[in-house]
């Protein structure tokens, strides 16, 4: 197995896991709107999900482990990708600050101010920043 093969097993798996997860809190209370499962259609193409990965994932999301990110760059890092997945897509619609507290609490952030780390993420979106500038921006909101 070449170095490139090992990279693109480990992207694979990281992002299975990582699709789990959100499978897992879409559906934690018992039903997948049809706002929800759009917005799982589309995010298992950014992240490369196949079509029976996907069914698999749906029937049982606790088949893959997940893999939390562990710094809180990370978390944040993992949280712009699906507050621009959210906001860019509009597919959630007056939902979309209610999924996007959900995947925020399943990343680590603390329940306390999770209407805040969600209003300020959306916030950033609006203005149009970049990875860099919400993550510095995330990281030095209270400062």
């Amino acid at each position: 197995m070449s170095f490139s093969d090992l990279f693109d097993s480990e992207f694979k798996t990281r992002n299975k896991g990582h699709f789990s997860a959100i499978v897992r809190v879409a559906i934690a209370d018992g039903d997948l709107s049809k706002e929800e499962k759009e917005f799982l259609d589309k995010l298992a193409v950014r992240l490369e999900i196949s079509d029976a990965e996907y069914e698999e994932i749906l029937e049982n999301p606790l088949k893959y482990p997940i893999n939390p990110p562990y710094s809180y760059v990370n978390r944040l890092e993992r949280l712009y990708d699906l507050s621009r997945m959210v906001y860019v897509d509009h597919v959630l619609g007056a939902k979309q600050k209610e999924i996007l507290a959900k995947f925020a609490l399943a990343l680590g952030f603390t329940p306390g101010n999770i209407n805040y780390i969600v209003d300020k993420a959306l916030s950033l979106l609006v203005m149009g920043v970049d990875l860099d500038t919400f993550v510095y921006e995330m990281t030095h909101m209270n400062k």
